[in-house]
């Protein structure tokens, strides 16, 4: 077996640390399906938007997603690509 020595797997291994909390996962593959806002991301998930919001804070500080403002309200979409990915393997199994 070789190892490519070169190859720094740090930021995936940052990113997989991030994604390993289920409900980030979720929050992730449903913003893969459609871009929405944290008051519909809240109500489907059945979770206190406090909450929702703390996930959604720490994905985007990531890179993960980013939320554009249309009007009063954010709505929040996937921007990486290493993300998207992951998603469509996991929702393969």
């Amino acid at each position: 077996m070789e190892f490519d020595k070169s190859r720094d797997f740090s930021k995936e291994a940052e990113m997989l640390k991030v994604l390993g909390h289920p409900i980030r996962l979720k929050i992730v593959a449903g913003l893969c399906a459609q871009a929405c806002n944290v008051k519909t991301m809240w109500e489907c998930l059945e979770l206190p938007q406090a909450t929702v919001s703390q996930h959604l804070a720490l994905l985007k500080n990531k890179g993960i997603i980013e939320g554009t403002r249309e009007g009063v309200e954010v709505r929040y979409s996937v921007v990486s690509q290493f993300a998207r990915d992951l998603v469509r393997v996991l929702m393969q199994q």
